[in-house]
């Protein structure tokens, strides 16, 4: 399924969600694409929007090539493709600094984003987990 824009995957997925509404959902996006959907969903299930940020952590001679990732929020989480890591030889050490590198550019995100508004998810304690969904090239799904 293709849409016109963000705006439209966002209200054709809120239809799909709207069975979630009297649960209280609370919308989590990815800055930047990721919040014109969120948006979108959060005014149909009349549900708080924030931003979860993401950060890639590169392969250290090729930073386009994703070693891994770490997520902001009150217990930030980072995932490594442990496979990857031992066939490049990747130090334990490399790891660390970068992911602790990301974590800085996140927080620097964050308060450019929110104006130091704190997380929602920290706010209310919410121990949550990002999902994306977004496919390459513009189309959306949240069921592949």
């Amino acid at each position: 399924m293709t849409y016109a824009d963000r705006g439209d995957a966002g209200r054709r997925l809120a239809d799909e969600l709207l069975h979630l509404k009297d649960q209280q959902p609370v919308v989590l996006a990815l800055p930047r694409g990721g919040v014109a959907i969120g948006f979108e969903i959060a005014q149909t299930l009349d549900a708080p929007l924030d931003i979860v940020l993401v950060r890639k952590i590169g392969v250290p001679w090729q930073p386009e090539l994703a070693l891994g990732a770490v997520t902001d929020g009150a217990f930030p989480e980072t995932f490594i493709d442990r496979d990857l890591a031992t066939s490049l030889d990747i130090p334990e050490s490399y790891i660390r600094e970068e992911t602790a590198r990301q974590l800085e550019e996140i927080e620097r995100r964050r308060k450019s984003y929110c104006e130091g508004r704190p997380a929602l998810a920290r706010r209310c304690g919410w121990h949550c987990k990002p999902c994306d969904a977004v496919i390459p090239r513009g189309w959306f799904s949240p069921y592949r």
